[in-house]
């Protein structure tokens, strides 16, 4: 009585702890941390500026710039991965490590990119001069190529650092700011600098000789201290299409003796996006775009385009960060040369390599600078200033995307744009120009579209061509595919719409598909799939079902191969369905169609149940690597949840190989089907909920562009009405699992109770038993596993843990909630061990001559051990003979790039064996009662068979829900692992009648006794059981207890009672 009072203190104090807990999850206010302290900056070498820097103080002029000006140089002369190199070579700066660095983005085939950056870190107003204001600077420089180049002014280290593919150097300067009247006018930087330099050796062929010796990530590096550092930077006063080029010269004052000195390093980079431009260029843009509209191809297939009054805002949205795909040569007829250039840029190998199809080549539109102007009425136009940078695959494309120097590789265009026609036209000059424009010898002509096809998914596409036919190229066009997520972010007020072209096609693949068949007619009758919603609004519904038929998730080969085998990134987003185009958002006047009588009929047609769709379609993986990118347009059909389509691949192949194929479509490769079939949304919880994804080529076994037939299968994905099942689906289980914890509760608290009793019976209750069923309740406690009720991994959980429902207030409640539970029953087992252990300790007291009297779990525990250990290796000979017959199975559940479902097989089958130990928990009772042949009833009925029906509950639940999930599924059960089989639909109900069959052995041994028993199992002169030969029953009462009366024998009760308690 005083334990379970105890145990009732331990649900109060618990149950506020669990109270604090969740209160724990309330929202609070976000820490803030302020930075209090600011860093200080140096002037103490001004004198010695002053004498180094002598001839640019001579030439300066008076400062024109007012306070406020003054206060944006910050902003203004900084600038970011621009270029350098040096003259000669002979006294280089710094060194480079060419090996193979650890890091995922690096290789040994990229290019190694020169980068310097350059900060204005402090300006000093107090001491400002007529000519000259003193101000602090922080360069940092490096060869790098794993795009690890810090380009913040504050971050890294201050000293030289030098690992596998990459060297940095960063310089603190001071000095002055100047005015020149030169070159037009600019702005010059004269400053001193200090750091630390890596030390060259003597020997000019072999300066870094050190290198060899340093470690492996140069760890033990020379370094020389060195503060005779000058550089000189030019900027132009106002930046314009002809004069926006930064150069300077960092270099060594120490002579060419001394081992610090360095050969001068060049330096060149461009206006940045918060310097001001001037657009004044109106003879050289009117070169490539008088007359305009410049008359292209890009928009003779119908195109509409953009002709709003929100074109700066959409450009800039588009183009912030985004690259542009070069589309393929595929029209091009000419020399191998002159097909496989890249438009007016030098072409490295890795762009040379692609061979005029420039697959994973780059364009950026780097600092777009837009000023639209309204005019009058409706018209609108717009002066564009960018840079287009092209990367080459060989490049790390993060660090190049961000380059800033002027190069063969870089583009300056100034155009304008005018609502009349929606073209955007300007002119391109080609790395480091003259005044004169003499390299502006390219047209850009771009367009936004708002029409869509399957031919045409390009939010920005656009052309580049040459002016001047004497250095001509074959025009380059590239395009940024649109997606429909981020469409609402650029077509607010505008009508963008998709045109379908190849239903009557994809026709075609449903009757070839859908033959009649009574599967067919019980699947349209019984299941329903994906479809529009009767009680929404048409645009929502419409959004809704988009919402449900897109995929984000990976998947597998089907039929899974033999072997182990990557998993595929699955990507499909679904651009438009019926006449909703992206999702639905609300539009002024906007209409997608009548609410029409689809909504009030309770039955369709077949018109209105196949629905126009369009997807796009990517796959990840080393096996898809000529499918970057699959356009999808066709119908989907409601009844059955597939999708008939047509699908254009964007071939990257050589030019050759493309302009001999007369069949595709704008360069397109449109002769494929492509079939996916969803899951239904009803008994989700009793069918495959994979999606399977079928991808045929349609082309002559002879043809370059044929591929080999791809079908595929996805992990088991969730619908969107299904999250809110899951969640319930989950706090059903938590319930579930409360409800039986607390009926084992009561179980063993009326054991304990029932033991009062009967104290005679009590050292004949099995430690092993008590021993498996506290270690049952401990592993969920330590493991933080599930209790009792299995939880099948799936995708669905992963979207519930993603989606944000998996932090729910009362699902925490319900896990504090089993995990009290858990702690109690296994308290009270606990308990009943103890009585049991003390009162064989009082029977050995009694005769301590005659041990073989007590009862001990010593045979118990060997037995039970033995006959699981058998068990274990039968489950594992069992279960490798059903992998050697199944695709996919390795000795690890390792799928290849996800460690963390690697582990063992026979650790999973060990923890999964465990499960079934418990429920087994009879066994070790049973082996007891014929080994002590008892004649008496050590546990309750209510105890035993109780519990029994407990842990067959799960097993129950397991039969009724969801099938084991797909092989590539990880899995968080507590002990039922399916990806084995284990816990199969047969051993669901094969392990519940094991068990009542060990709760009827139970009953029948208490009920009858040794002796009755084995009258019963003997036939003729033949006995199953034994004679009675070791244990002569000992009474758990004291002798005194029993031969006195009165006072002494209630004392000697009293006693008792007091040593089982």
């Amino acid at each position: 009585m005083k334990f379970l009072l105890s145990a009732i203190a331990l649900w109060s104090v618990c149950g506020l702890l669990i109270i604090g807990v969740t209160n724990s999850y309330l929202p609070e206010a976000e820490f803030r941390f302020e930075r209090n302290s600011h860093p200080t900056y140096n002037y103490d070498r001004i004198e010695e500026v002053r004498r180094q820097c002598a001839s640019v103080l001579s030439a300066a002029s008076e400062l024109r710039l007012g306070y406020d000006v003054v206060d944006g140089m910050k902003q203004d002369l900084s600038f970011v991965n621009g270029d350098w190199g040096q003259d000669g070579g002979k006294f280089p700066i710094m060194p480079f490590d060419a090996r193979k660095s650890s890091g995922p983005l690096s290789s040994e085939d990229r290019t190694s990119l020169k980068l310097v950056s350059f900060w204005v870190t402090d300006i000093d107003h107090a001491h400002r001069m007529k000519k000259s204001i003193p101000i602090n600077g922080f360069l940092r420089m490096g060869i790098t190529r794993d795009g690890s180049f810090v380009d913040g002014a504050y971050g890294g280290n201050a000293d030289f650092q030098l690992w596998p593919g990459h060297s940095q150097l960063s310089i603190p300067f001071q000095g002055f700011y100047t005015e020149s009247k030169k070159n037009g006018g600019e702005r010059v930087l004269c400053l001193l600098g200090d750091t630390m330099l890596p030390t060259r050796e003597p020997d000019p062929a072999n300066p870094w000789g050190w290198m060899k010796t340093a470690g492996e990530n140069n760890d033990e590096m020379p370094l020389s201290e060195d503060d005779q550092i000058m550089i000189v930077l030019h900027y132009p006063m106002t930046f314009t299409l002809t004069n926006r080029i930064i150069n300077g010269d960092l270099r060594s004052l120490n002579r060419e003796s001394n081992t610090k000195y360095f050969d001068a390093v060049h330096i060149t980079s461009q206006l940045g996006r918060s310097a001001k431009y001037t657009f004044g260029s109106k003879d050289i843009v009117s070169k490539a775009c008088n007359p305009y509209p410049y008359k292209d191809n890009l928009t003779r297939d119908g195109i509409d385009v953009y002709k709003g009054s929100r074109f700066c805002e959409i450009l800039e949205e588009i183009t912030r960060g985004q690259p542009l795909s070069v589309v393929s040569n595929w029209r091009c007829n000419g020399t191998d040369d002159f097909c496989s250039k890249l438009g007016p840029f030098v072409s490295d190998n890795g762009i040379k390599s692609t061979d005029g199809s420039f697959k994973d080549v780059k364009v950026y539109m780097q600092n777009v600078i837009c000023e639209q102007v309204a005019t009058r009425g409706n018209a609108g136009s717009a002066r564009v200033f960018t840079n287009f940078r092209a990367v080459s695959p060989s490049e790390n494309q993060y660090t190049a995307a961000k380059r800033s120097g002027p190069s063969n590789m870089s583009l300056a265009a100034e155009g304008f744009w005018k609502s009349s026609s929606g073209q955007l036209c300007m002119v391109g000059c080609i790395g480091s120009i003259s005044a004169k424009g003499s390299t502006c010898n390219s047209r850009i002509c771009l367009y936004i579209p708002t029409s869509f096809s399957i031919k045409q998914r390009s939010i920005l596409l656009g052309s580049l061509s040459p002016i001047d036919n004497s250095k001509a190229f074959f025009p380059l066009s590239f395009e940024q595919l649109v997606q429909p997520t981020e469409l609402w972010n650029y077509f607010r007020f505008s009508h963008p719409y998709y045109s379908y072209s190849k239903v009557n096609s994809a026709g075609t693949i449903l009757e070839k598909h859908e033959p009649f068949s009574f599967r067919t007619v019980i699947k349209k009758s019984l299941l329903k799939f994906p479809k529009l919603e009767d009680n929404e609004a048409y645009q929502d519904s419409l959004t809704l079902l988009s919402e449900d038929l897109t995929l984000h998730v990976s998947g597998f080969p089907d039929p899974a191969p033999n072997i182990l085998a990557p998993r595929v990134s699955i990507q499909m987003e679904i651009i438009s369905v019926g006449p909703l185009f992206g999702h639905y958002w609300h539009r002024n006047g906007s209409k997608l169609g009548l609410e029409t009588q689809y909504h009030v009929e309770d039955t369709y047609t077949e018109k209105q149940l196949l629905l126009n769709v369009s997807a796009q379609l990517s796959l990840t993986g080393k096996a898809y690597t000529n499918f970057t990118v699959l356009f999808l347009e066709g119908i989907y059909d409601q009844r059955v949840g597939k999708m008939y389509l047509i699908g254009c691949r964007d071939v990257r192949a050589s030019w050759k190989v493309l302009y001999g194929s007369y069949d595709l479509e704008d360069g397109l490769d449109c002769l494929i089907e492509v079939v996916v079939e969803y899951p239904p949304t009803t008994t989700w919880w009793q069918v495959n909920t994979a999606v399977k994804i079928s991808i045929e080529s349609q082309r002559t076994d002879d043809d370059p562009l044929r591929f080999g037939t791809i079908k595929l299968q996805t992990f088991p994905i969730i619908y969107r009405k299904q999250r809110e099942g899951i969640l319930s689906r989950r706090g059903l289980e938590g319930i579930l699992r409360i409800l039986t914890l607390s009926l084992v509760i009561g179980f063993i608290s009326s054991q304990l109770f029932y033991i009062k009793d009967s104290l005679d019976s009590l050292p004949y209750i099995s430690l092993v038993m008590l021993g498996v069923q506290a270690l049952g309740y401990s592993i969920p406690l330590i493991t933080d596993a599930e209790a009792l009720f299995k939880k099948k991994a799936s995708e669905s959980y992963e979207v519930l843990s993603s989606s944000g429902l998996e932090n729910s207030m009362w699902l925490h409640v319900i896990d504090y909630t089993v995990k009290l539970s858990l702690i109690i029953a296994l308290l009270l087992t606990l308990r009943l061990f103890q009585k049991v252990w003390k009162s064989r300790q009082r029977l050995l007291s009694r005769a301590p001559h005659e041990p073989s009297r007590v009862p001990i779990d010593k045979c118990v525990f060997i037995c039970t051990f033995t006959i699981h250990l058998i068990g274990y290796i039968l489950v594992l000979i069992i279960n490798g003979a059903k992998s050697s017959q199944k695709p996919l199975v390795a000795n690890t559940v390792e799928i290849e790039g996800d460690n963390s479902l690697s582990q063992s097989v026979w650790a999973t089958e060990l923890e999964e064996y465990m499960g079934l130990v418990q429920d087994f928990f009879l066994l070790p009772q049973i082996l007891g009662n014929f080994i002590w042949q008892i004649d008496c009833q050590p546990l309750q009925k209510l105890y035993f068979i109780g519990i029994t029906v407990v842990r067959l509950l799960p097993h129950v639940y397991d039969y009724i829900r969801s099938p084991a999930p797909n092989l590539y599924m990880s899995d968080d059960s507590e002990f039922v692992n399916p990806n084995f089989d284990f816990y199969s639909k047969f051993v669901d109900i094969a392990i519940p009648l094991t068990a009542i069959v060990l709760a009827i052995i139970v009953y029948i041994q208490q009920r009858l006794g040794y002796d009755k028993l084995s009258k019963t199992l003997t036939f003729g002169r033949h006995k199953l059981l034994p004679p009675r030969f070791r244990y002569q029953r000992l009474s758990s009462k004291s002798p005194e207890a029993e031969l006195v009366p009165g006072v002494n024998g209630a004392a000697a009760r009293d006693s008792e009672h007091v040593d089982v308690e």
